[in-house]
């Protein structure tokens, strides 16, 4: 049986439509990326921490900007949450937003791309000025059918780099990623690798870190060795358009916070309690890394029912080996059952017995409750995600940072 009515159409009228679409788009708007800077950023995981770096430096710089990612939606001083759950929105969403940033006289917008959004051709009649590539782990595999598909997805992105008619073209790539080599082959104007190994000695911890670029100390002041890589990617892009590294050292150092990254929750307790958006094994394990001292309370499900099973067990795995106690719960399960998603997680583990609490507050309330001073408490999955996706398309609010606060303040009435 067809999965869905897209089964019915042709992949070349599939695209042909898309393409159109995106034309048209681009033609409402007045193709608007032609008179504004345009940085696309992609990667399977930290393109909206590096967004907030190249922000950050970007307006320490003295520029007017504007960024449209997971997060938020912001042009110069208007910032607005993204409450819509995707990461690239529409295509004419993506041309609004540029020709807004335009209207508003921004000099430069910051945008997170993505492969669906590359397969759906939202990134044609964009003209690029630069791509950052991050890095890329498996994720989406049911989606785009293989991890090649996916990686060929993403690379669609650079692709378009290349055919925009702005000059120069800046390509920033991840040399530490091994997919980095195909970015690195682009003929744009400038080639630019980086590399956190390239800029040994660095030093990261829970509280932040610091690495040497072009001979200056950046301090970043968010945790683990990814916030470094992300802040490095900022710091090399910023650095090949010209900003001056003043500028970058303060921007990077002026980041305390990142929404749903790695994002502290602080209320007066005697341990720490982390929100984080990890929902992929490699983006657990690094979030997990972040805190290698302390006793680790972790609570975790799996990020889209009907998606992506491969990744559950591995993930339990991951938990099993870095964390001191376990709680699986509710995340977004879409039409599957959330119990058979939380087994598949359990499957992973051979010597601990998680729990399982399938009403995320109640699994939240839980894990606050066994952490003793000095633990680290780390709910996962969820990040700025403003709902609960449960079956027949049903919504229901939530946000991991308000739960966790809340019941950290009822904790500590008792």
């Amino acid at each position: 049986m067809l999965s869905s009515l897209k089964d019915l159409v042709p992949t070349p009228l599939r695209n042909g439509y898309h393409f159109c679409m995106s034309y048209l788009a681009g033609f409402l708007a007045g193709f608007p990326s032609r008179h504004i800077v345009v940085v696309g950023v992609t990667g399977t995981k930290g393109k909206s921490s590096t967004l907030e770096y190249l922000n950050a430096i970007f307006e320490a710089a003295g520029w007017r900007t504007a960024l449209l990612g997971t997060i938020r939606t912001k042009i110069n001083d208007d910032s607005r949450p993204n409450l819509t759950r995707m990461t690239m929105p529409g295509r004419f969403a993506v041309q609004d937003f540029l020709a807004q940033a335009v209207k508003r006289k921004c000099q430069i917008a910051f945008i997170e791309m993505t492969s669906e959004g590359a397969r759906q051709y939202r990134h044609r009649f964009l003209e690029l000025d630069a791509l950052l590539f991050i890095n890329l782990a498996p994720e989406h595999i049911e989606s785009h059918g293989s991890l090649a598909a996916y990686s060929d997805a993403k690379f669609e992105l650079g692709v378009q780099l290349a055919r925009s008619r702005k000059r120069p073209r800046y390509m920033i790539a991840n040399a530490d990623d091994r997919e980095s080599g195909r970015y690195l082959t682009l003929s744009v104007e400038q080639i630019i690798p980086y590399s956190l190994e390239a800029v040994k000695p660095w030093k990261t911890g829970e509280t932040g870190g610091s690495f040497t670029f072009q001979g200056r100390e950046i301090n970043v002041r968010l945790p683990g060795e990814f916030s470094l890589r992300n802040a490095l990617a900022g710091a090399t892009l910023a650095h090949a358009m010209g900003i001056p590294l003043d500028a970058i050292v303060r921007g990077i150092g002026s980041l305390e916070r990142v929404a749903g990254r790695a994002e502290e929750i602080k209320e007066g307790q005697s341990f720490m309690a982390v929100v984080d958006y990890a929902h992929t094994p490699d983006s657990l394990r690094a979030i997990y890394a972040a805190y290698p001292a302390r006793r680790k309370i972790c609570v975790l499900g799996s990020t889209g029912g009907g998606r992506d099973m491969w990744k559950r067990p591995v993930m339990g795995a991951v938990a099993e080996e870095m964390c001191d106690a376990i709680i699986l719960t509710n995340e977004d399960p879409y039409d599957e059952g959330p119990e058979s998603i939380t087994a598949m997680i359990a499957s992973g583990m051979k010597s601990k017995k998680p729990e399982i609490i399938m009403d995320r507050r109640e699994a939240i309330r839980h894990a606050l409750s066994l952490a003793q001073a000095g633990d680290v408490v780390l709910i996962t999955g969820k990040g700025t995600d403003p709902t609960v996706q449960g079956p027949r398309s049903t919504s229901i609010p939530w946000s991991d940072v308000e739960v966790t606060r809340e019941e950290i303040r009822n904790l500590l009435k008792k």
